[in-house]
């Protein structure tokens, strides 16, 4: 049951932000910023931690996950470093991700041999 919840709840923040994408004139990046916002506000309001404690994978594996993650890094790095650990907190905290997303994406573009667009 925790698969089906984490893939509806998944499903239903996706098809949200496309729906998003499709209506309105912003550029995709600048929504991967804004869901990325939106989820580390979540987080520093205390809504967010429940929401992935219900939803799971479905909740913490998207752009709002993201942002959450980089949220509760500050604030443990804050709580034991102090100021500095404002600039050093999300780092560390989503480190392990975004190195997997690069070398899997390098050995991706190894095996595939992506061509630009024309």
């Amino acid at each position: 049951m925790d698969y089906i919840k984490a893939f509806l709840i998944g499903g239903l923040i996706c098809a949200v932000v496309q729906i998003f994408m499709d209506k309105t004139k912003l550029m995709p990046g600048r929504i991967m910023v804004i869901l990325v916002c939106l989820g580390a506000l979540l987080g520093a309001v205390g809504v967010y931690q429940p929401f992935i404690d219900f939803a799971g994978a479905g909740a913490s594996v998207p752009l709002l996950g993201f942002g959450n993650t980089l949220w509760k890094g500050v604030k443990e790095a804050v709580d034991k470093e102090g100021f500095i650990g404002i600039f050093s907190g999300g780092f560390t905290s989503s480190a392990v991700g975004i190195s997997g997303a690069l070398i899997l994406g390098y050995l991706a573009a190894l095996i595939f041999e992506p061509k630009m667009k024309e």
